[in-house]
């Protein structure tokens, strides 16, 4: 059977996102309504400025005591996130996402279009696996080079 894509395994087909103005506790309001653990922060012209998750909420606001109700997502955000293209393997998404400490890829397509978010809850067992077992051989390779 074909490895499957970023796109074939996302589990939410909408783009769940708020504007750059949009409050933390709106965030949160969000990402409960539509049980996610992220939310894309998206200007008024269609750009993609950033992403907020849920261990941004925990770290960055909850952690630093920030009101919810007048900190900013832009505030917060991580700019700029890493995005992956639709046809990006699972084990490859699952990959960065271990190599770099990610829980959550924004699929952009060539065409600039956001198509979603995959989550590391959207990859299956055996995707996992593999991925796994990538990082493990790329640490192998690493540590024979030097």
């Amino acid at each position: 059977m074909p490895e499957r894509t970023v796109s074939q395994s996302m589990s939410q087909r909408h783009v769940i996102s708020l504007g750059p103005r949009a409050t933390i506790w709106d965030a949160a309001s969000i990402m409960t309504t539509a049980n996610c653990g992220s939310v894309l922060i998206i200007d008024s012209a269609g750009v993609m400025q950033g992403i907020v998750t849920e261990r941004d909420l925990m770290t960055r606001v909850l952690a630093k005591a920030l009101n919810p109700a007048t900190t900013t997502v832009a505030e917060v955000m991580t700019r700029n996130p890493f995005c992956v293209p639709p046809e990006k393997l699972v084990s490859d998404a699952v990959l960065i996402m271990i190599e770099r400490g990610f829980r959550h890829l924004p699929i952009v397509a060539t065409t600039g279009k956001i198509l979603g978010v995959f989550s590391v809850r959207d990859a299956l067992p055996r995707e996992i696996g593999a991925a796994v077992s990538l990082a493990e051989f790329h640490d192998q390779v690493n540590d024979a080079l030097g």
